[in-house]
């Protein structure tokens, strides 16, 4: 890409001596060729009054046309390079801006799989601490149960045998019509004891 000012110093420079090589040939020929000149009808002091005015014309134009035109068109090319590198670092930018968010997330799962395991795991051992507490308590409530059971059983069967005995008693003095001493009644209640432990 060419700068206006080197532009201008390769352009205008470069046409000057054209200009005046063309003037300077013009001058010759119309010095040389004296038909030439009448043939066509030329002076060669209008040709070099041409030349001035089109130098000058020329000189305008470079200054207030061409010279304004390349110094916009090189304001537009810097905007345009600066507007591609802003394009490229919002591009590099969010690219980053993706990466970094894509290791978030990658990092938020990993972190949610570690908990969602934790929490498994835990609500596991909670668990099983839970049922092995209540099958002890469970099995607590059995052995309770089957003693209070028992001492029960065993209370039933004491009163059980305390009123065979007394009735044994009952009907043994009525049988007999007479009312037994002492030792008759612990020798009854024996055989009677003796009588329900073998049955």
């Amino acid at each position: 890409m060419l700068r206006s000012s080197s532009f201008s110093f390769l352009i205008f420079p470069a046409m000057l001596p054209l200009l005046l090589a063309v003037t300077d040939a013009a001058t010759q020929a119309a010095d040389a060729a004296p038909g030439m000149i009448e043939k066509f009808g030329l002076e060669s002091k209008f040709v070099i009054m041409q030349a001035i005015s089109f130098l000058i014309l020329f000189a305008v134009l470079y200054r207030y046309g061409i010279k304004p035109t390349l110094s916009t068109m090189e304001e537009r090319n810097a905007k345009i390079e600066s507007g591609l590198k802003y394009a490229q670092e919002m591009r590099d930018k969010l690219e980053a801006s993706q990466r970094e968010a894509a290791e978030i997330v990658r990092e938020a799962q990993s972190k949610a799989g570690e908990i969602i395991t934790e929490a498994r795991t835990t609500a596991k051992d909670f668990l099983d601490r839970q049922t092995q507490d209540a099958t002890q308590r469970a099995n607590e409530l059995i052995t309770k149960a089957q003693q209070a059971i028992e001492l029960e059983r065993l209370k039933t069967v004491a009163q059980a045998r305390e009123e065979i005995a007394r009735l044994v008693i009952a009907t043994t003095e009525r049988v007999l019509a007479r009312q037994l001493s002492d030792a008759d009644r612990s020798a009854y209640n024996e055989a009677a004891t003796r009588e329900l432990n073998i049955a």
